[in-house]
């Protein structure tokens, strides 16, 4: 696992607690302080949006427990954790970004949330969120959210709509934080904070206590500093849950060949077309990454990715009914407490008819064709992760939102062909902008196969040779 510059792994964090250097509890301490000191900075970063210095110190003091005992639960026990505002996390209120929604705490826990306890996770808190999940900038100006700061450059975006999760990891206030994708809701914002992003397959890891917004796209993946960081939390949250029915079927998850010393052997999919869609920037990091991976013994294949614009078309179609047709209670009661951005994007989705939707799912079987026959050829394909760096905030945004429907397309550009067919993807941060900001790539494999992206991610980490720390960042090993 690389030790970053001054970005900590739970590699780290494991061997403090192992060697006695550092017990959770003092690590707990050190969070405590700092998310008090997140509260209080200007402007506020907003990573983590509701947290409870009770609940963190419980947690934290059971594990040190375990570790003086010698009987840790996983090698998760101890590391502060994340998650996401979408999943019921007792004692928090499950407001999902909103004002109006989570009115009492959480009794009980998402699927996602158990398992991280279980395995002896110390949960931080929940993390900020774009209202609803319906943007990919992170932007919510309401009076509980507000607008989470790129710890890259806190007068740009994180990307949404797992914002607070990205921005928390990038900000070294947890190595790990949970996130749904149904549109790049994990990738985008995990490109734009410069951490690693796993979607995995539809169906991998238990939606059950997330608000089921669109049940056909959405997956759920973690978001950490390292590969390694995400392929441990992976191979924790990936089994089949009875409560969850869309996994129930999976094959085992497993981290085969994760660690081979070389690509030999790997065939890497290009779509040079739909590659190059992207800023001039960009184009030339991902490139050179590419190039990187081929020295390592993987062999690069061009590819033809068929009818994309009918993909992404369809792919819209699909989450803003699913999302509308969920919605439409809170659309009619709750309206004039929703963001407009909020109110656009499902007035929006009213305009599709029920043909559209039915339409969207025939291009949705085709495209599933498409690719099944693309990986009888290579393991993976290969995309820049989103075609442009993190966009800037300007002060209008702090007040009413940002809504620019040009800008959320093209962020989801190489994003929505793993939403709309399910496969998995993972994106590697491999270099900054001339302005500091971060660059990644994406690596999309066929379904149930993340051990193949891990063992690629794995590699795509050597190819950046330095790690900028972020304007704002903790030590919570301090």
């Amino acid at each position: 696992n690389p030790v970053r510059e001054g970005l900590v792994t739970n590699f780290q964090i494991l061997l403090s607690c192992r060697s006695g250097k550092l017990t959770p509890t003092q690590v707990a301490k050190n969070i405590i302080a700092m998310l008090e000191d997140c509260d209080k900075s200007t402007p506020p970063l907003r990573a983590i949006v509701q947290w409870d210095q009770e609940q963190i110190m419980l947690m934290a003091e059971a594990s040190t427990t375990r570790y003086r005992n010698k009987c840790t639960l996983s090698c998760l026990d101890g590391i502060p954790v994340c998650l996401k505002e979408e999943f019921k996390v007792v004692p928090y209120h499950h407001r999902v970004g909103t004002v109006y929604l989570g009115t009492q705490p959480e009794t009980e826990d998402a699927t996602v949330a158990k398992k991280l306890r279980e395995a002896g996770a110390v949960i931080i808190g929940v993390s900020n969120m774009h209202e609803l999940g319906t943007g990919t900038t992170g932007c919510n100006p309401n009076r509980y959210h507000k607008i989470p700061r790129n710890p890259y450059n806190p007068n740009h975006f994180t990307g949404g709509s797992s914002s607070g999760s990205a921005a928390a990891v990038a900000a070294g206030l947890c190595p790990v934080a949970i996130g749904t994708d149904g549109g790049g809701s994990v990738r985008i914002p995990a490109s734009f904070c410069g951490v690693v992003g796993l979607k995995g397959t539809f169906g991998r890891i238990s939606c059950h206590g997330s608000l089921p917004l669109s049940y056909s796209t959405v997956s759920v993946g973690p978001i950490c500093t390292s590969v390694a960081d995400a392929a441990i939390v992976y191979s924790i949250l990936a089994e089949p849950d009875l409560l969850y029915p869309y996994g129930l079927k999976q094959p085992k998850a497993t981290l085969s060949d994760m660690c081979a010393p070389d690509l030999k052997g790997l065939k890497l999919g290009v779509d040079w077309t739909f590659f190059k869609a992207c800023d001039a920037e960009v184009l030339s990091a991902c490139e050179k990454a590419v190039k990187h991976l081929q020295s390592l013994g993987a062999s690069v294949v061009e590819v033809s990715l068929p009818e994309m614009e009918e993909a992404r078309v369809a792919h819209v179609i699909c989450i803003l009914s699913e999302m509308r047709d969920f919605l439409q209670p809170d659309f009619n009661k709750h309206f004039h407490e929703m963001n407009l951005e909020t109110r656009a994007s499902l007035a929006l989705a009213c305009q599709f008819t029920a043909l559209d939707y039915i339409k969207a799912n025939r291009q949705r079987t085709r495209s599933m064709r498409f690719l099944q026959e693309i990986f009888n050829t290579v393991n993976c394909i290969l995309t820049p992760a989103v075609p442009c760096t993190a966009p800037r905030i300007y002060e209008s945004d702090l007040l009413t939102g940002s809504s620019d429907m040009t800008s959320t397309v093209r962020c989801m550009r190489f994003m929505q062909l793993g939403n709309f067919t399910g496969i998995p993807g993972l994106v590697v941060p491999i270099g900054y902008s001339t302005a500091g900001l971060p660059i990644s790539l994406q690596v999309m494999a066929k379904w149930w196969d993340e051990a193949v992206l891990l063992r690629i991610g794995l590699k795509l980490e050597q190819f950046r040779d330095q790690t900028k720390k972020p304007s704002i960042y903790y030590d919570i090993l301090a």
